[in-house]
């Protein structure tokens, strides 16, 4: 899989943010570490009047998600809409799982091991292909690559694509994972645990990641876009069967989210940076690394990416067999609902052009 095709490149970002935006930020982030749910002005819980209500998150793991929250694109269309914040892929399955929420956004890797382990769900888009995950050590640490992190600490979020990743990581290094001390903290505690010097890396994960790059100095010990697997919306399987009209409404949205992303490329850092309470500087970082000029429509590139994990899974008993989570691969992705949303948008475009 070659690097990630960044919608908005390093140079033009930072230039964007020398200009200044008159934003509020933050200096930390909060969303990471914080659950946490609201109900979109204009829309409510019980169902608006005429319409429909939806259940959906958002994170700032994925930018489109706040983006389709922000300028309440389903709301306009007569939704009522619940948001719940995810803090990290596990959280956003837990939700699923326990009937929270109608749809939720993961990484690839996330929702897969969730599958093979009995949540009924479908990928029914990609919203990025991000290089959101590296490992990561504190300023001045004296760990030079991972082989060196044989018997020490390493922070990560099970069941996230950064926990894979280290996992990746680690065999690339010829290391297993009782070569080394996993803790399981959720992003935002790991960081955290990090720049206390409580471990010794960090599976990150932005823009928590980003953050602490910028603000405490932390360092990237390796990185390897190839190990990070997609950001993909997912959607339980009995929503999809009982309410596929509204399984389509969010991925339009999403398309809709990621044309407006693409077009509107300062406004887009400027309401990134403002809804996920980052300085302009850490929205810069991750979003030259986020690529969304990118085939929404689940299938073959996903499949490839999360097939390599497979065995990896299977080894660190995170599935309960490599057969299980190749099973669980093959009746997850569910295209139909982005190719719907894409030939839409192009047919929407092509008309748009014809009568310019």
């Amino acid at each position: 899989m070659s690097a990630p095709s960044t919608v908005l490149a390093r140079r033009s970002l930072l230039g964007l943010f020398a200009g200044g935006f008159a934003l509020t930020a933050a200096g930390c982030v909060q969303g990471e570490s914080a659950g946490g749910s609201a109900v979109a002005s204009g829309g409510s819980s019980s169902g608006a009047s005429g319409g429909d209500r939806v259940r959906l998150d958002y994170a700032f793991y994925n930018p489109l998600s706040l983006v389709v929250r922000q300028r309440k694109i389903l709301e306009d269309a007569g939704l009522s809409v619940q948001w719940e914040q995810s803090a990290g892929s596990n959280k956003a399955n837990e939700f699923l799982r326990n009937d929270n929420l109608d749809l939720a956004s993961t990484a690839g890797s996330a929702v897969l091991q969730a599958r093979a382990n009995g949540l009924a769900v479908k990928t029914v888009d990609v919203y990025s292909q991000p290089e959101w995950t590296a490992l990561v050590v504190a300023q001045g640490s004296a760990v030079a690559d991972v082989a060196a992190l044989r018997g020490k600490r390493i922070a990560a979020t099970t069941g996230t694509d950064p926990y894979f990743f280290l996992l990746q990581a680690l065999e690339v290094a010829g290391l297993a994972p009782t070569d080394v001390e996993i803790t399981n903290l959720q992003h935002a505690d790991g960081r955290a645990a990090l720049e206390r010097g409580d471990v010794d890396a960090w599976a990150g994960l932005d823009p928590n990641m980003a953050t602490s790059e910028l603000q405490a100095g932390s360092k990237l010990l390796y990185r390897n876009v190839d190990f990070n697997t997609y950001g993909v919306l997912n959607a339980r399987e009995q929503f999809v069967e009982e309410s596929p009209d509204l399984v389509q409404q969010v991925v339009d949205a999403y398309e809709q989210a990621r044309a407006w992303a693409i077009g509107n490329a300062e406004e887009f850092a400027a309401l990134y940076a403002e809804q996920a309470q980052l300085t302009p500087e850490v929205a810069a970082r991750v979003l030259e690394r986020t690529g969304l000029d990118i085939d929404p429509v689940p299938g073959e590139a996903q499949r490839t990416v999360l097939t390599g994990i497979v065995p990896l899974m299977a080894a660190a008993a995170a599935v309960p067999s490599e057969d299980a989570a190749s099973s669980a691969l093959e009746g997850l992705l569910e295209p139909r609902f982005a190719e719907q949303a894409s030939a839409s948008a192009g047919a929407s475009s092509t008309a748009s052009s014809t009568a310019s």
